[in-house]
């Protein structure tokens, strides 16, 4: 009991590593034995595939029907929604647009897995019509992910607009997405092990050359984040709502490190709602509307990086990409991260879910979520950051547009 107290005692993130450090040299000195614990590597494989279905379908649909009735948040909720919808979107396509540029994902081979063949290609009026399940729970079990979205959308809307008779359903997927929560932070705890054998297979079969590509991997986060909020987010304060950029992100500083910090957006809400306040000059009720929902839907790190780890994913699996899949990609990419679980890591439980919409088995999936997972703590370290600059920037959109916003305080000097 002792032993087992000191090893939940260390952080999980540790752990992962020291995983990470031990396959590699198991791999390295003795390929044999490497090979002798592909099970271990296998039922962390089935684990990841078991929760994929349950986590996509409940997330969507409780992260959907958390918003509340529509009527009562009425312009300013309507606002804010679009607001977050396009922000995501534009995430989704900075990362799938530096995945394509630098190529993080090319030259790797996962624990010698050959190139994955998707099969005769579909025509698009097929697809768009598969999007629809003839059946749902046939759609369940198959795991198709487009259709599964699309049923956890119409399941959280409906709950939503069906008003009292619908709040059973609201509390049941609410309730669904706590359980489904704990359950990940229990398979979690295998993480460890399971990169251990999947790591130690990726390097008895292809060297410590597969490290590189993780190199590349981190730089495209670094950069893309970069361009997300100094671009994308900086372009909406300076021409929508007409403010110094400089400022905004002065005033914003202290979210900002929180959120690297923490590597959460809800432990960031707090720091996020007395900013907007204090040094954004935003009313009250704007900022404790629109900072709450945004903590849920405003995910733009994660948008940026699955849509940058689905590129990176196809690159390692010898996968080049058409424009529908593309298309694809980007949707179910925007999609997913709209229902995002508030969990470590929850971003690899998404790209799932895309990957699975273009073809792509779970298993290919899972040895990239093995050789990702041990450097994805500083990862998502890194990504939470423009989560929480999207955030703030929609507050200041909504308050501007609501004329909630005092210009003075926003322009004067920011409040130590």
């Amino acid at each position: 009991m002792t032993l087992l107290r000191a090893w939940f005692a260390i952080p999980l993130w540790k752990r992962v590593v020291g995983g990470l450090v031990l396959g590699a040299l198991l791999g390295a000195v003795w390929p044999e034995g490497a090979l002798s614990i592909k099970l271990v590597g296998d039922l962390f494989v089935r684990l990841i595939k078991m929760l994929v279905v349950p986590v996509v379908l409940v997330t969507i649909a409780a992260g959907i029907s958390s918003l509340g009735d529509p009527r009562r948040l009425g312009s300013i909720g309507g606002r804010t929604i679009v607001w977050f919808a396009l922000t995501t979107l534009l995430a989704v396509s900075i990362g799938m647009a530096f995945g394509l540029l630098i190529q993080p994902g090319a030259g790797i081979a996962l624990a010698g897995i050959a190139p994955h063949a998707l099969g005769p290609a579909i025509a698009p009026a097929d697809q768009l019509l598969g999007i629809v399940p003839a059946n749902i729970f046939e759609a369940l079990a198959k795991g198709d992910m487009l259709a599964i979205i699309f049923v956890a959308i119409l399941l959280g809307i409906g709950s939503v607009v069906s008003g009292e008779a619908g709040k059973p359903v609201v509390a049941l997927l609410q309730s669904g997405a706590a359980v489904l929560l704990q359950i990940v932070r229990i398979v979690m705890e295998a993480t460890p092990f399971g990169v251990l054998a999947l790591i130690a297979g990726a390097v008895a079969s292809n060297g410590m050359a597969v490290f590189v590509n993780v190199g590349w991997l981190a730089l495209c986060v670094v950069l893309a984040s970069l361009v997300q909020m100094l671009v994308v987010h900086a372009g909406l304060i300076a021409f929508v709502a007409r403010l110094p950029v400089s400022r905004f992100f002065r005033g914003i500083v202290d979210a900002l490190v929180v959120a690297f910090s923490t590597a959460s957006s809800s432990a960031t809400l707090p720091v996020a709602l007395r900013v907007a306040q204090d040094d954004l000059g935003i009313a009250r009720p704007i900022a404790s509307t629109v900072l709450p929902l945004g903590a849920s839907i405003g995910k733009d790190g994660t948008a940026m990086y699955v849509g940058l780890l689905g590129q990176f994913a196809l690159q390692a699996l010898g996968i080049v990409p058409d424009a529908w899949m593309l298309g694809v990609m980007l949707l179910t990419g925007a999609l997913a991260a709209f229902g995002t679980a508030p969990v470590p890591s929850a971003s690899l439980f998404m790209l799932a879910a895309m990957l699975s919409a273009v073809g792509v088995g779970a298993e290919q999936t899972a040895l990239v979520v093995g050789l990702v997972l041990p450097f994805d703590r500083l990862l998502d370290m890194t990504r939470t950051v423009p989560s929480a600059s999207a955030n703030l920037t929609v507050a200041t959109l909504v308050a501007r547009s609501e004329g909630s916003l005092d210009e003075a305080r926003f322009r004067g000097p920011v409040r130590t």
